[in-house]
């Protein structure tokens, strides 16, 4: 049985910017709801020439994915008549603009469940995809197909925001259509939890992005970065991307973001299963019933929801915190990124002494940070030591962090097991974007091919 997009304009009626701010309060949660959603992306490509999956077509397809998989008990979400995504218990299967698979997983009580969760879904895709002629990579940017290359997924809010991410910054249609990520969601207690987890996510969002560098190809060929996609996100749209520099002001809450979520420029308004074009348009007038686009209607809490889903920041505030500073990478470390973060926020004496280590840094120097790691990653240089000593302390944090957790496998592991991989890259100080250049250089023989066989799920 298929499933539909909601047609849009569900909830609530708000009439006002409290109604906003009760909103993200409303995901405040006691310690033993908490929970960890893992969410991570994928390139599909066809095994013969390693070309990328079209949406639909007689060989290996998007589509045939979708459907294929169907048989593992998923529902299908259709768009205009189209297989777009897939459900099943409390998670999903969503496309990226260019067809990267994403799985938005269910929220776990751990990261044991979370990890098999994502060990279940990629035998999953893996079963499918070679039944059909296709295999899934682990990278943060494609490093061979072209934009032109690339398909198009038949997502009407991916035409609205193709054509308007060009009015805003260079680079822009390169995060949509080429990029890959691994991210994680989650929660807080109280509004005075949410800020001192948004602090601490915020200004460490670059020690993950240099752990987790896995992006050094483009075209083909090295593309003088070692997270590329790092660095597409800072030339996408200003408006709605980067660090948030009120995060780090005394009082900052629930209001300051609401605030900057109302002057951030929307993409769309949704009714009746129509995707309408508000791109540019300002949620503060649609408060006000006065949208072009809907001209003398209130927003619901729908479409509140929407346009939060269409903002980026390194650190982005829903009903949850969510983490987006790593590439996409490998099969272990999709399970190292919750670790990472779930081991810094979710035992008290690990988010005081991960608050402790950040308290004097500021946003300028996360910025610095920020850019500095696209190219540099471990090696990147801060307050006279390097990103791989901060890295080395952080994990340190995280671990312990893990570990007063106290939640063990059916072998006696702690969660801590899954931090093994982050470990060695910091203890090393060598990215993983680094390994792949190396062996670019040497056994793969200036070829970028070998990474579809050797990196692919």
């Amino acid at each position: 049985m298929s499933g539909t997009y909601n047609a849009g304009g569900e909830g609530a009626r708000i009439e006002s910017r409290s109604q906003l701010i009760d909103h993200l309060a409303s995901g405040e949660k006691p310690r033993e709801a908490w929970r960890i959603g893992t969410e991570h992306e994928k390139f599909g490509f066809t095994l013969d020439g390693h070309r990328p999956l079209p949406y639909e077509g007689e060989g290996p397809s998007v589509r045939k994915m979708l459907e294929g998989l169907t048989r593992f008990g998923w529902t299908t979400i259709e768009e205009a008549g189209k297989p777009v995504a897939l459900k099943r218990d409390g998670g999903s299967i969503t496309l990226e603009p260019g067809g990267q698979f994403e799985l938005s997983g269910a929220p776990l009580e751990s990261l044991h469940e979370t990890c098999n969760e994502v060990n279940r879904h990629l035998r999953e895709v893996r079963e499918v995809a070679e039944e059909i002629g296709a295999g899934f990579l682990g990278l943060g940017f494609s490093p061979k197909w072209s934009l032109e290359e690339t398909p198009l997924m038949p997502k009407a809010r991916y035409d609205i925001m193709r054509a308007y991410m060009p009015k805003v910054g260079a680079l822009g249609h390169q995060m949509m259509f080429r990029s890959c990520t691994v991210q994680v969601n989650l929660d807080f207690a109280s509004e005075a939890d949410m800020a001192r987890k948004f602090r601490v996510s915020q200004a460490l969002q670059p020690i993950a992005t240099a752990l987790f560098a896995n992006s050094p190809f483009a075209d083909g060929k090295p593309n003088g970065f070692l997270s590329y996609r790092a660095h597409v996100w800072t030339d996408t749209d200003p408006d709605r991307t980067g660090n948030l520099g009120f995060v780090f002001d005394d009082g900052f809450g629930y209001e300051r973001y609401v605030d900057w979520a109302l002057d951030a420029p929307m993409y769309f308004v949704k009714r009746e299963g129509r995707f309408l074009d508000a791109s540019g348009q300002s949620f503060r007038d649609f408060l006000k019933g006065a949208l072009p686009a809907l001209p003398g209607e209130l927003p619901t809490v729908s479409d509140w929801e929407d346009h939060l889903s269409t903002l980026f920041p390194e650190v982005r505030l829903k009903t949850f915190l969510e983490q987006r500073g790593a590439d996409g990478g490998p099969w272990g470390r999709l399970c190292a990124l919750p670790a990472l973060w779930t081991g810094l926020l979710y035992d008290d004496a690990a988010l005081a002494a991960a608050e402790a280590y950040v308290k004097d840094w500021t946003l300028e120097e996360v910025e610095a940070l920020r850019r500095g790691v696209a190219r540099t990653a471990m090696k990147t240089r801060f307050r006279g030591r390097t990103v791989q000593d901060v890295a080395r302390d952080v994990l340190a944090i995280a671990r312990d962090g893990l570990k007063a957790r106290g939640r063990l496998n059916a072998h006696g592991e702690h969660e801590a097991v899954f931090l093994d991989d982050l470990d060695e890259i910091a203890a090393s100080g060598v990215s993983p974007a680094e390994r792949l250049l190396e062996r670019y250089r040497t056994v793969w023989g200036e070829s970028v091919e070998p990474v579809f066989e050797e990196e692919a799920y």
